[in-house]
């Protein structure tokens, strides 16, 4: 009804499965690993690239008048939590703070203290 995944039950045969991937954890993130071509994985692959070079950002532009700002901006991924649907709702809303507040980073000093 709401286009959200409803949550599956499964027998205790997922238990055996679940063994079975435990021991192949060797190939994760490899060029092997079944579920690092999903969109998901690559979407936090994603997260990880983008969050490096907004960081990299910050640091360029870090001083005493910023730095609770630049921390606001450094915690932002602490919002992205979650699974499937949850988890991509709870990104659009960190990328859109995340958008805001580097605006706020970005604008001159003069406009950061006005506002």
């Amino acid at each position: 009804e709401t286009g959200e995944l409803i949550k599956a039950e499964y027998g205790p045969w997922v238990f055996a499965a679940f063994r079975l991937l435990a021991r192949l954890r060797f190939l994760r993130g490899s060029a092997l690993d079944p579920f690092g071509y999903s969109r998901e994985r690559k979407v936090e692959r994603q997260l990880v690239r983008d969050y490096e070079a907004v960081i990299e950002e910050i640091l360029g532009k870090l001083d005493a008048g910023n730095h609770a700002l630049a921390v606001r901006i450094a915690g932002i991924p602490e919002e992205i939590r979650g699974f499937g649907h949850i988890k991509e709702r709870n990104l659009k809303k960190a990328k859109a703070k995340e958008a805001e507040l580097l605006a706020a980073l970005r604008a001159p000093a003069k406009m950061r203290t006005a506002a």
